[in-house]
Parts: structure tokens; C-alpha cells; sequence
């Protein structure tokens, strides 16, 4: 995966910080995925992300392409869309929004579980601001709803 930042011309070092950033991300990942707690599990992960270096994590729905910004990297992954071919997009439903939220704060949910009941509240898109510890959520129409999460203590995490 290579960042394709052409703003301030050609950057030598820029396949070198991506290699950097991917194991850094890739480490960070696993070790939320084997510490986290069930319930409460976001800001576990969140945390270990912003440990890594990602200021944010940008989602883009129903593709489920996840784009990670790091100060001096950009990496995307492509996971699973959620539709094929074409689809109506749902309308925006902040209600069902917080509803999916709540159920996977609680652990109640898987993530694919999250993305898809998001897709259905109609959030085409969020991004997670690891530096102000926020998400906002994104209809179609511009509709957003912005939610903070809390911070906590990640330790044993080393890059």
C-alpha cells in the first residue's frame, strides 16, 4: 500500500514511512484485538490506534473502505462492501444510529454486525478524530451526528 501525497512534491521517504505506519497499524490491531474488553471495546481499540500514530480513521459506507491518516502516511483497506451492484442509499436515522452505537458499546454486536446496522440508519460515512476523541457519523444529505468517546489506558503496547 502506498500513500499517493503529491502536495509538496516527490517525497523519497514516503514508501518507507508507509511500511512504517503498516506495521505499526498492523501491530497496534492485534494487540486491541487480543486486550480488548468485550464491552467497552472501541475506546480500547481507539486508543492503541492513536498509539500507532493514526490521527483518523476515515470509513466510507457501503464499501467499507477504511482509509488510516497518519501524520506522515495515508494507508486504505478495502474490507467487505456491504452491497453489490446498486442499491438505494437509506435515509439518515439518528435514532437507529444510536441504537447500533449503544449495541455495540455494550458488546452486543459484531463489527461487521455495527457497519452493516450504521449502513442501514442510512451513515454513508464516519471518521474517527483519535486526537479529539470523536466520531462523526455521516448521512447522504450532509446529516451529522458527532459523538465523543472516553479516553482510556492502554499499557504493554510497544512499537
Amino acid at each position: 500500500m502506498r500513500s499517493m501525497n503529491n502536495t509538496q512534491g516527490s517525497n523519497s521517504n514516503g514508501t518507507q514511512e508507509n511500511n512504517n505506519a503498516q506495521e505499526k497499524l498492523q501491530t497496534a490491531m492485534q494487540f486491541a484485538m487480543a486486550h480488548r474488553p468485550q464491552v467497552g471495546g472501541f475506546p480500547f481499540l481507539a486508543e492503541c490506534l492513536r498509539q500507532a500514530g493514526v490521527e483518523k480513521n476515515i470509513w466510507t459506507l457501503p464499501s467499507a473502505q477504511s482509509m488510516y491518516v497518519f501524520k506522515n502516511a495515508e494507508l486504505v483497506h478495502q474490507g467487505t462492501p456491504l452491497v453489490s451492484g446498486m442499491a438505494e442509499v437509506p435515509n439518515f436515522n439518528e435514532e437507529a444510529l444510536i441504537k447500533a452505537l449503544r449495541t455495540d458499546q455494550a458488546g452486543q454486536s459484531t463489527f461487521p454486525e455495527f457497519l452493516n446496522a450504521t449502513w442501514k440508519a442510512g451513515v454513508v460515512g464516519y471518521e474517527v478524530n483519535f486526537l479529539e476523541r470523536t466520531v462523526a457519523y455521516y448521512g447522504a444529505h450532509g446529516e451529522k451526528y458527532t459523538e465523543a468517546y472516553p479516553e482510556v489506558v492502554v499499557s504493554g503496547l510497544t512499537f
